[in-house]
């Protein structure tokens, strides 16, 4: 599929890039630029997510991307998936969160928590698209201290029964099996909920003003009972849950460069053809002041998910470095959607330019899997030693 975007690369770093990864890339560019630009705003206006687009994405095996071909993967490596996030990004958040949940959340955790006979199940599946996934661990009351969660799960004979309430759950609504974590006398626990069980609701959330083209829902369990088979057997404890957000988190960071090269693209362009004082608008030093910033932000920002991507396919990223990627790229992004706007003046309010549905739906990215202000505290715990979450430690004699 050839491309109309030329992407953003002022450091030539195609250079770096192996053949695979452009090839990944530029085939996803090319969908995204056929089938996603043209309908999402009028997805965004109606609050309504381009659920046709699942099947077209599995056909190019966007799902699950990084997990082996046995299981109908496509076995592809970091910067190659990372590459996936930014252009589907490119195209709006709600198009790469559905992917992102789908195969970091959903698919990862069966992955590598699951029994053999779960991933024989749902892996071929979802990566086929002819299952969906959501991934159920914030709940009203327990956001960014996930411990706190009040969801139980009780064990009854043979099965478990769960009870309590997720929210802010992505593809919640339409999801065919829901990956929830629960609290139990034994620690937490991960389950797969099937849809249509009794006890299991999934109510889509309404009125938002961000991430309008996604399906956001509650999890609702009222003796919901699930048999034992359905508990993932490898997860115990939350280190499982937050090494699937880690995954997640890896993808937002793409993302985030991928919506900034977005609205960064379309704002030179209008800033080379808008003449205002009879001339194009480029040639004022302000606006050359806010495309040059933004170009310098888009690059850094590309420099650091490449690395980042290197890291983790050598097996040396740690949790903190994805943190501070996430929130480095998406805060990078939501500046470049508010400088893109503003070059764009009162055009910048149509929905035939990107940048602000870009500026509305980053206001969810820089919030959801982890808020900007947390990200920033377990760098600065990891860079200083004292963690900013737990009670200081009182001197001798205090």
């Amino acid at each position: 599929m050839a491309s109309k975007f030329k992407g953003v690369d002022y450091y030539r770093l195609d250079d770096l890039l192996t053949d695979e990864q452009k090839m990944v890339r530029e085939t996803v560019r090319g969908w995204v630029d056929e089938r996603v630009l043209p309908i999402i705003a009028k997805h965004y206006q109606e609050g309504t997510f381009p659920r046709h687009l699942v099947a077209e994405m599995a056909e190019l095996g966007l799902f699950g991307a990084t997990l082996p071909e046995e299981y109908g993967c496509a076995g592809l490596d970091s910067i190659a998936y990372g590459l996936i996030n930014q252009e589907l990004e490119r195209g709006d958040s709600a198009v790469r969160s559905f992917a992102s949940v789908q195969s970091a959340l959903v698919m990862y955790p069966i992955f590598t928590y699951g029994s053999e006979a779960q991933k024989r199940r749902w892996l071929p599946k979802m990566a086929k698209g002819e299952a969906v996934g959501c991934f159920g661990l914030t709940e009203p009351d327990a956001g960014s201290d996930p411990g706190s969660m009040t969801t139980r799960a009780v064990r009854d004979g043979k099965d478990w029964v769960l009870n309590g309430a997720k929210m802010w759950i992505t593809n919640g609504t339409i999801a065919d099996v829901a990956v929830v974590w629960a609290r139990s006398d034994g620690g937490f626990l991960g389950f797969l909920v099937e849809k249509g069980i009794p006890g299991f609701s999934a109510p889509e959330m309404k009125g938002k003003l961000s991430l309008r083209a996604s399906v956001t829902s509650e999890l609702v369990f009222e003796d919901a009972r699930v048999p034992d088979s359905s508990r993932l057997p490898g997860a115990k404890g939350l280190a499982a849950p937050l090494s699937c957000l880690n995954q997640a988190r890896y993808g937002i960071a793409w993302g985030g460069v991928g919506a900034a090269m977005a609205c960064y693209d379309e704002a030179l362009r209008y800033a080379k053809e808008r003449v205002m004082f009879d001339g194009p608008i480029g040639r004022f030093q302000l606006v050359q002041d806010k495309l040059v910033r933004m170009l310098a932000d888009i690059t850094q920002g590309q420099l650091l998910v490449w690395r980042l991507g290197q890291m983790k396919d050598a097996g040396t990223l740690r949790h903190q470095q994805v943190s501070l990627a996430k929130m480095q790229c998406v805060a990078m992004a939501r500046e470049a959607a508010r400088n893109a706007r503003d070059i764009l003046g009162a055009n910048g309010i149509l929905d035939e330019y990107g940048a602000m549905r870009h500026m509305h739906n980053l206001e969810s990215v820089y919030t959801y899997e982890g808020t900007h202000d947390i990200h920033k505290l377990v760098v600065g715990g990891d860079i200083t030693g004292f963690e900013a979450f737990r009670a200081p430690v009182k001197p001798a004699g205090g």
